[in-house]
């Protein structure tokens, strides 16, 4: 069996994978910020403390899961939080600390484990993206902006790791009832533009009021990072949900309309 590291394990999608790998017969490290919160799990586990932006501690949780298990085989970079707001609302200090954990701190962690993958010629990353990562809008830029970023990153270490017997995956859900649209998930820019009432403004109110209605089942999402991860051919990208994939087809869709619309322009650059 396996030993999946899991980052934000203590509630929401993280909390679901780690309850899946457990129920297979899997082995579990579930690393989150406070373990006093973490609910009880069965199956063979092992619960340290990570705070994703302390490099030092992600370290440290490496270790401690290499101590006790000898190997990591599944890294689950999951945790993180949302930040909505126009664009201009969101301030600096809001924007750094929001990339501070949902970019920086997935490669803190990710640096930590890299090197066992590496001696172990083996490994899987699954990296929990967003549907806002495909295709952001009002009030979700930085926030979609932090979760494309893991979208590159993903691209590009799934590249590394093939010569090395790895591969990396960038999930990318849509709507599930993971709580993640509640207070202790989803964060609002403390500033507020009232020209941005009739865009921003509108979406932020009904993101919220939509929190527990989301029509995605998270067990039956962790269900699929199971499948995933047991396939020997996994994807670099999956989407899912039904609002997922029907926004990236009509992104998809969207873009080729462009490329053809100025496809003479944008081949219009060479050196003559």
């Amino acid at each position: 069996m396996s030993v999946w590291f899991i980052t934000g394990a203590s509630r929401g999608l993280g909390l679901e994978i780690a309850k899946a790998a457990l129920a297979r017969g899997h082995r579990v490290v579930a690393a989150v910020r406070d373990p006093d919160a973490m609910p009880a799990l069965d199956g063979d586990h092992l619960t340290v403390r990570l705070d994703v932006t302390d490099e030092h501690q992600a370290r440290d949780a490496v270790r401690a899961a290499l101590d006790r298990y000898d190997r990591i085989d599944v890294l689950v970079n999951n945790a993180g939080y949302g930040l909505f707001g126009a664009v201009e609302e969101i301030s600096d200090a809001e924007a750094r600390a929001l990339f501070d954990t949902n970019v920086f701190g997935l490669l803190n962690v990710t640096r930590a484990v890299l090197p066992a993958f590496r001696a172990q010629r083996s490994g899987r990353v699954v990296n929990i993206g967003s549907i806002v990562g495909l295709a952001a809008g009002p009030a979700t830029g930085v926030y979609g902006a932090s979760k494309y970023a893991l979208e590159g990153i993903t691209e590009a270490l799934n590249a590394e790791l093939a010569p090395l017997g790895g591969h990396a995956t960038v999930v990318e859900p849509g709507s599930f009832r993971t709580g993640f649209l509640g207070s202790t998930s989803m964060r609002r820019a403390a500033a507020s533009v009232p020209e941005y009432g009739e865009t921003a403004g509108k979406v932020i109110p009904v993101l919220a009021a939509r929190d527990g209605l989301q029509p995605g089942d998270p067990a039956k999402a962790a269900a699929a990072v199971l499948e995933l991860v047991a396939s020997p051919a996994p994807p670099v990208r999956l989407p899912l949900g039904e609002d997922c994939v029907t926004l990236l087809e009509s992104k998809l869709a969207r873009v080729s309309e462009e490329l053809e619309a100025w496809r003479e322009t944008s081949l219009s650059t060479a050196v003559d």
